[in-house]
This record gives C-alpha cells, sequence and structure tokens, in this order.
C-alpha cells in the first residue's frame, strides 16, 4: 500500500490540511455570529477547493508509487488512476 515518504511532502500537506483546520474554524464563527449566507459559502467553497487540492496531492502520490515494469506499464498507471478516481473522486 501506498504511502507518503517524503518529508517535504509531509510536512506540505500537514501544513495545508492545518490552513483547512483554520478556515473551517473561521466559518464556524462566522456561523456563528450570524454572516452572510453567500459569505459563508464562499468561504465553504474556498474550504472544499483546497481540501480538494490536498485529495489530488495524495492521490498522484498513490498513482506514482505503482511500481514500473516497461512500456506497458503507462496503461496499467491509467486504469490504475482511473480506478482510484471512480473509488474515491
Amino acid at each position: 500500500m501506498p504511502v507518503i515518504r517524503e518529508e517535504k511532502h509531509k510536512r506540505a500537506l500537514v501544513m495545508r490540511l492545518k490552513r483547512i483546520e483554520g478556515q473551517l474554524r473561521g466559518i464556524q464563527a462566522m456561523i456563528e455570529k450570524g454572516d452572510d449566507c453567500n459569505a459563508v459559502a464562499q468561504q465553504l467553497s474556498a474550504s472544499r477547493s483546497a481540501l480538494d487540492k490536498a485529495f489530488y496531492n495524495v492521490l498522484a502520490c498513490a498513482i506514482q508509487s505503482r511500481p514500473e515494469s516497461g512500456p506497458a506499464d503507462a496503461d496499467s498507471r491509467i486504469r490504475h488512476a482511473a480506478h482510484l478516481l471512480s473509488r474515491f473522486g
């Protein structure tokens, strides 16, 4: 099973998730104080986009970590990527 091995990528992903966590706490505060629905929706959209980017990075890790076996491997990687997207996307 693939794991994120590079420390640089781990740190970047954890930092992105911490920023998203901060965004979500800010949205909770907006809702509690009665902010406009449009402003809340805008922040929710931004948080969702940031979470999607984190998801794509992890998905790319899963695809890239497949061992290469030669020219036919491209087809295998494409099938694997399609499987991951259908399962998690």
